[in-house]
């Protein structure tokens, strides 16, 4: 496939498998942004450049080979009547940007009430990575999470807060360093019942003014 060939796409938006760049070609174009950068992709301290970046892209962008749905599909019915408030606070956020390809770090809080069933909270942590390991801006990331897990385990109520520095911002364009986004998405009992928010909130340190809302 070369760049005169329109990419094929699935109705979920996934580019399909066999219009996927070849790793050669992957690396190839590490290369030319190398030289168009200016310096010499064969040179000693470049020439094993792009097999590096590419190798990191895998990593970084490894949610596109992943479905966050079916890391809810295991869950659990044995909780002595349990219907208080499930919160997983501050997991590690790694994105990138998808305007300028360029990382977003912060942190995520998670909660959600369940309705007879639970799920192990590594599967919620794992949800978020899996977001997170795709390009993104953090009002789409922050409503994809809740709206996976409302969907999925169909509990009473699901709350995301995320507050994250992007470094689109920090490190070209405006240069300020020290900014946060704050985003939330509140589903069910967390959207109606402003207690209920307010407990959440409360939770996770604060109610942070926020930024978005998604």
């Amino acid at each position: 496939m070369n760049d005169a060939t329109p990419a094929r796409f699935t109705k979920k938006g996934d580019l399909i498998a066999s219009d996927r760049p070849s790793r050669a070609e992957a690396e190839a174009a590490v290369r030319t942004l190398i030289r168009w950068a200016g310096d010499n992709p064969d040179r000693e301290g470049l020439v094993g450049t792009p097999d590096r970046v590419v190798r990191s892209y895998e990593e970084f962008f490894s949610g596109y080979d992943e479905d966050p749905a079916q890391m809810l599909e295991r869950t659990f019915e044995e909780t002595d009547g349990y219907d208080e408030m499930v919160i997983l606070r501050d997991i590690r956020l790694e994105s990138h940007c998808e305007h300028h390809m360029v990382p977003i770090i912060g942190r995520l809080h998670i909660a959600y009430l369940p309705n007879r069933r639970v799920v192990g909270i590594s599967k919620l942590a794992r949800v978020a990575e899996i977001y997170a390991r795709r390009l993104q801006i953090q009002e789409k990331l922050t409503a994809q999470i809740a709206n996976t897990i409302q969907t999925v385990l169909q509990p009473r109520g699901v709350a995301v807060v995320v507050e994250a520095q992007h470094q689109c911002m920090t490190t070209r364009g405006v240069h300020k360093p020290g900014v946060s986004m704050v985003t939330s998405r509140m589903l069910g009992v967390f959207r109606d019942n402003p207690a209920t928010r307010q407990e959440f909130m409360a939770m996770v340190g604060g109610s942070p003014r926020l930024s978005s809302e998604a």
